[in-house]
């Protein structure tokens, strides 16, 4: 537990052992869990798409238009 005060901080990992203790465990790998499970997630970075790679025709969900481009002699 005095290694993850290195990462989450004495009042975070305080707050998940007491509220192990209050559910009735100890097991140190419950309360990583907690820990892990009340850190906040990295927001994803964001992505520059170039305009010429912006699609110029959305993809529709059409079943005829893919049996038209199979042909009439594709196995069904």
């Amino acid at each position: 537990m005095l290694a993850a005060v290195l990462d989450d901080g004495l009042e975070a990992v305080e707050a998940a052992v007491r509220e192990a203790l209050l559910a009735g465990v100890t097991s140190d790998d419950i309360i990583l869990n907690i820990l892990a499970r009340h850190r906040e997630p990295v927001p994803p970075l964001a992505i520059i798409t170039l305009e010429d790679l912006v699609l110029r025709h959305p993809p529709r969900a059409d079943c005829n238009r893919y049996d038209s481009l199979r042909g009439l002699h594709a196995a069904a």
